[in-house]
């Protein structure tokens, strides 16, 4: 959000992207949707606390917020009774805790809060690294350490290396799955702590947030792709590997890129931002 004066209307869209992402950082950090809530309300509460002086100097207000808000979910990973040496002044329908899956929990539960800040912060959300080290109160190298080791900590928790043949296979089950629209099939094709990540690149009206479980993942996958007249699924090579394109009509609507371990899903990348599609849909106009 760009600096703005007292007698400056910011724009309702900026308005709710920017609660939209707060709540995104704040929900995988705290992993709780209720907390989430309560840790975005207090960094607008200490926007709101500065003084009119103080908040025009600000050049980023989304920039300040984010940083509060790392800052705020920081003091809240810490254990009892200490504090965050970091920069000083510095909605959901259901129960996230049942859709949150408990092994994805467990393994972040599993990194410090230093390590779990970095890696949600540097590998989820690409905050640039200067951003990064002033919310964990440590250099940037330092935080690129962190995130490593956590990237290195989780990778371990599900390290069953997949064969491209292995994640053929796989992949190739899973659109047979939706295309069969066969639910317990396809649930059967993901890990239980499956999780699917929807790109719209604001573009296009999708899920604002990831889904975690292999039944939420299945009822969400088959609602976006099923049941609709034109809409095909093909088997395709994306990023190196097996992956699937979806077309509506002769269109490439979207690319989904799969994480396989071992014989399940863990992880599923949804482009459908037209953008990302457009050099897509450039080539499938050349193979006409």
């Amino acid at each position: 959000m760009d600096r703005v004066q007292d007698d400056e209307t910011v724009p309702l869209a900026e308005l709710v992207d920017e609660r939209r992402r707060l709540l995104n950082v704040a929900y995988w950090m705290l992993g709780r949707s209720q907390d989430a809530d309560d840790v975005v309300a207090e960094a607008y509460r200490r926007w709101y606390g500065l003084s009119d002086d103080h908040r025009d100097s600000v050049a980023e207000p989304r920039s300040w917020l984010v940083t509060t808000l790392g800052v705020i979910c920081l003091e809240r990973l810490a254990p009892t009774g200490r504090s965050h040496p970091g920069p000083v002044g510095a909605v959901l329908p259901e129960d996230l805790d049942e859709e949150v899956s408990q092994a994805l929990l467990e393994a972040l539960d599993t990194l410090s809060p230093a390590e779990r800040a970095a890696f949600v912060l540097n590998d989820a959300f690409g905050m640039p690294p200067e951003t990064v080290a002033a919310i964990v109160g440590q250099t940037e190298q330092e935080c690129g350490e962190l995130a490593a080791r956590a990237r290195h900590s989780l990778r371990t928790r599900w390290a069953h290396p997949t064969t491209p043949q292995q994640h053929d296979r796989v992949v190739r089950a899973v659109r047979q799955a939706c295309v069969a629209e066969n639910p317990a099939r396809l649930t059967a094709l993901l890990a239980p702590d499956a999780t699917v990540f929807f790109d719209g690149g604001g573009k296009v009206r999708t899920l604002p947030r990831p889904v975690h479980g292999a039944r939420r993942v299945t009822r969400s996958l088959l609602g976006l792709l099923v049941g609709r007249p034109r809409t095909t699924l093909h088997c395709q090579s994306v990023n190196g590997r097996t992956g699937i394109v979806v077309r509506y009509g002769e269109e490439v609507a979207a690319v989904i890129s799969l994480d396989v371990a071992g014989d399940r899903v863990v992880q599923i990348w949804a482009v459908l931002n037209p953008d990302k599609l457009r050099q897509w849909n450039r080539a499938a106009t050349r193979e006409k």
